[in-house]
């Protein structure tokens, strides 16, 4: 019956409505369930910089090595919280979207007609960049195009690879902060460590070996959230 009503009669704007709604929900969950994710990155990556910091101490030797792996985690940390903020940016704006679609959707009810929203249509031509709701930001384009909320969708996004030059860049400038964020305030806890015990060179290269494991686990979770 719907079928056919909307062949004679055209898309039922409260079908519509719903049917947008879900599709924002939907994306709205898979961002929650992302930045989560970040979220707990950030604090593992937080705590292998202090193992490594606290191994240094107890094994002076080592400092040279650790260096390079706190800045490393370091490095990752700075892209981690990059991909949080603009993944809270794109719930935001996600957000706008929703109550741009119901204001328009109440608009219609009450004149009979809708005007096109060149806002909405700019959020949503945003957000259908994000690998994480590509395909169902497409699915709401798609439906809002059919309300007649939005003109069909143009490519206008900056490309990856040149937002991804320019963070490497501008990186290098964040990662001595992030380690001295960090660090500061734990560095008495580091000096109370007992002194190393003959087994512990052994041990401290296990405790690398397991954290390197993970680093790379880290990017790999880090990498699927971007592609």
């Amino acid at each position: 019956m719907e079928t056919l009503k909307a062949v004679f009669f055209g898309p039922d704007p409260q079908t519509q409505m719903r049917k947008c709604n879900q599709l924002i929900r939907a994306n709205t969950r898979q961002l929650d369930r992302d930045i989560a994710q970040l979220k707990s990155l950030d604090a593992k990556t937080k705590q292998y910089i202090v193992s490594a910091s606290k191994r240094a101490q107890r094994n002076p030797s080592h400092a040279k090595q650790v260096a390079v792996e706190t800045k490393t985690f370091a490095r990752e940390l700075v892209r981690i919280r990059r991909q949080s903020a603009r993944l809270a940016t794109s719930r935001a704006q996600l957000q706008s979207v929703q109550m741009q679609v119901n204001e328009a959707f109440s608009v219609r009810k009450i004149q009979g007609s809708l005007q096109k929203s060149t806002g909405i249509m700019k959020d949503v031509n945003t957000l259908i960049h994000l690998p994480q709701l590509s395909a169902t930001m497409r699915q709401l384009a798609t439906e809002l195009v059919r309300a007649g909320i939005i003109e069909e969708m143009v490519d206008d996004a900056i490309p990856n690879n040149e937002l991804l030059e320019d963070e490497e860049l501008e990186a290098d400038e964040e990662v001595d902060k992030i380690l001295q964020e960090i660090l500061q305030g734990k560095l008495s806890q580091v000096e109370e460590i007992k002194a190393p015990t003959v087994e512990e060179p052994q041990q401290a290269e296990e405790e690398f070996e397991d954290q390197e494991a993970a680093l790379e686990q880290m990017r790999g979770r880090l990498e699927a959230l971007k592609s």
